[in-house]
C-alpha cells in the first residue's frame, strides 16, 4: 500500500533524525485551528481525535466537517470525547456515527441523557472522573497535543474571552506513541459507542453537518477567520520539508485509561512521573498553570526545593481572569506559604487583547495572528520548563483533579532551544501581562503592576468587587479541596 502525502513528507525527515521528533510549537490561536483542520485534509489512513470539550460553535462545526471530509475520502476516522461536555451534540453526533469510515464513542458515559445532571446525583463517584486528555493524530506520524479544546475561545475565534493556550505539532517517534494510547483509550471499557447510547439520527449522516458547516462559511461573522485559516501556510510548508522543527527526544505521559475508574496503580499515573521529573536536582522551575491548586502537601513539596536553592516562578490566572471561581479559592489560601518560601508567583491580568493578525494571545514565540476583533484572554495553558533544557506540554493542572482523578496526556521535550523559547514567553507574560504577588512588611498581599505603562500597586484583588471576594472567602471554607 502506498505511503499517504503526509507520510511520503515526513518519512526523509525523520530518517534524518533518528529516534526523534520534530516539534513545532503552536501558541497562536489561529495557528492552532488551521493545523488541526489542515491535518485532517491531508490523512489518508488515520485520523485519531480524542477531546475534553468540543462545542457546537465555528470552530467545532468546522472540525466535524473536517472528519466528515476525511471519512467521504476513505480515512478511518474515530472521534472519543468525554461525555460531560457533550450536551447538546447527540444528534450530530449519532449522525457522524452513521457515516462508514467515522466511529463516535463517548468515554466515561453519562448513562441518562436527559436531564444530565442526574447522573451526578446517583452516579457521582464514577461521573465525577474525567478524561481530559486532547488530541488529533493524523495516518500515526504527526499529532497536536496541548491545553487547547475544541471551542472557538481556545482558537481566538471569539469576541467574547479566549484563552492563552499552548499545543505543539509533533512528528516521528512520539507521534506513533500518541496514536497507541488512544489506542489505549479507544479500547478501554471506559469507552462507549455512541450508538449504543445515541438515538438513531432522522437525517443522514452527511445532511446536517455538511449543510451547518457550508451555511456557515458564507456567513460574514465567520468569512474573515476561514479566510485567515485557507491563508496559513505551515502545513504547506511540512509538506515541502520546510516547516522549521526542533528535533529532540521526546517523551509522552500519559495516565492508563484505568485512572477513570480510580483503578490504575501510582507507576501508571501521570502525577508520579512528573514528581520524578521535577523533584530531580533541577536550579530553575517555571510552571504555567491555569488551574494551580498545590495543597498542602504541593506548597511543602515546592518548599523544599525552594530551601535546595531552586528558583521557582509559577504563573496562574488571577481572581479577575480566572473562569472557575471554586479553583482560585483552592489556591488562594495557599498564597502566603508559598510566598513566604521564596516563590515567585504571578497573577494573570484580565486585559483587553487586541485582535488584529500582528497579536498573539498564547505562551512562546510566534508570528501570533488573529482574526478577531477585540476580546480579553484568560489563562488556559499547561507547561513547565526546568532549568532551560526540557519542557513539559499537555492537559495537566497542577492540581488534585488532574493528579488523582482526571485522566491527562503531555510530553516531556527535552530541548534547551526549545525551552529557552518557552522561558522567554513566559518571563514576557509575567512582565506585561500579569501581577507579581508579593507580601507587604506586614505579612499581607500585594500586586505590582503596570497601567499604561506606569507602576501600579494594590492591596486588594486587582480588577474584582467586593463580592467576588467574599465568595472566593467562603468557597475557601468549604471541604472541596480534593475536587478542584
Amino acid at each position: 500500500m502506498n505511503n499517504s502525502a503526509l507520510e511520503a513528507a515526513i518519512a526523509p525527515l525523520a530518517a534524518a533524525h533518528p529516534g526523534l521528533s520534530g516539534i513545532h510549537p503552536l501558541p497562536d490561536g489561529l495557528d492552532a485551528f488551521a493545523v488541526r483542520a489542515w491535518l485532517a485534509s491531508v490523512a489518508g489512513r488515520t485520523l485519531d481525535v480524542q477531546y475534553y470539550i468540543w462545542d457546537d460553535d465555528k470552530t467545532g462545526t468546522l472540525l466535524f466537517n473536517a472528519l466528515r471530509a476525511a471519512a467521504d475520502r476513505g480515512v478511518r476516522v474515530r472521534l472519543l470525547l468525554d461525555d460531560h461536555n457533550t450536551a447538546g451534540l447527540d444528534e450530530t453526533l449519532a449522525q457522524l456515527d452513521t457515516h462508514p469510515n467515522l466511529e463516535v464513542r463517548l468515554f466515561n458515559p453519562l448513562r441518562i441523557r436527559r436531564p444530565r445532571w442526574i447522573n451526578y446525583l446517583f452516579d457521582f463517584a464514577r461521573v465525577n472522573r474525567r478524561m481530559h486528555n486532547k488530541s488529533i493524530t493524523a495516518d500515526a506520524v504527526a499529532t497536536i497535543v496541548g491545553g487547547r479544546n475544541i471551542s472557538d475561545k481556545y482558537f481566538d475565534a471569539t469576541d467574547e474571552i479566549v484563552f492563552a493556550d499552548l499545543d505543539v505539532l509533533a512528528v516521528g517517534p512520539v507521534a506513533r506513541d500518541v496514536a497507541a494510547d488512544f489506542e489505549s483509550y479507544w479500547n478501554s471499557v471506559s469507552a462507549c459507542p455512541a450508538r449504543r447510547l445515541l438515538p438513531r439520527p432522522a437525517a443522514p449522516h452527511s445532511a446536517r453537518v455538511a449543510g451547518q458547516a457550508a451555511q456557515l462559511e458564507r456567513s460574514p461573522e465567520a468569512a474573515a477567520y476561514v479566510r485567515a485559516v485557507h491563508e496559513l501556510a505551515c502545513g504547506r510548508q511540512l509538506l515541502r520539508g520546510q516547516l522549521a522543527l526542533e528535533w529532540a527526544p521526546v517523551r509522552l505521559l500519559s495516565d492508563a485509561p484505568a485512572k477513570a475508574r480510580g483503578r490504575a496503580g501510582r507507576r501508571q499515573q501521570m502525577s508520579f512521573r512528573l514528581d520524578a521529573i521535577v523533584g530531580d536536582s533541577v536550579s530553575s522551575f517555571d510552571l504555567v498553570s491555569a488551574y494551580f491548586v498545590p495543597t498542602a502537601r504541593g506548597v511543602a513539596a515546592l518548599a523544599q526545593l525552594a530551601r535546595r536553592g531552586v528558583a521557582i516562578r509559577i504563573l496562574t490566572n488571577s481572581l479577575a481572569a480566572t473562569d472557575v471561581a471554586a479553583v482560585h479559592a483552592g489556591y488562594a489560601r495557599r498564597r502566603k506559604p508559598l510566598l513566604r518560601a521564596g516563590i515567585g508567583l504571578f497573577e494573570w491580568r484580565l486585559a483587553p487583547h487586541a485582535a488584529p493578525r500582528h497579536k498573539r494571545v498564547g505562551l512562546g514565540s510566534g508570528s501570533g495572528r488573529s482574526a478577531g476583533k477585540s476580546s480579553a484572554a484568560s489563562l488556559h495553558a499547561k507547561t513547565f520548563s526546568v532549568d532551560g533544557r526540557g519542557v513539559f506540554i499537555g492537559s495537566f493542572n497542577f492540581d488534585p483533579r488532574s493528579a488523582r482523578l482526571n485522566t491527562e496526556l503531555g510530553v516531556i521535550i527535552d530541548s534547551p532551544a526549545l525551552a529557552g523559547r518557552i522561558e522567554a514567553g513566559i518571563s514576557e507574560r509575567m512582565a506585561q501581562a500579569a501581577w507579581k504577588v508579593s507580601l507587604s512588611p506586614a505579612g499581607e498581599l500585594r500586586w505590582s503592576g503596570e497601567r499604561d505603562r506606569r507602576p501600579e500597586q494594590l492591596d486588594v484583588e486587582p480588577q474584582t468587587r467586593l463580592y467576588q471576594r467574599l465568595g472566593v472567602w467562603l468557597l475557601s471554607l468549604l471541604p472541596i479541596e480534593w475536587l478542584l
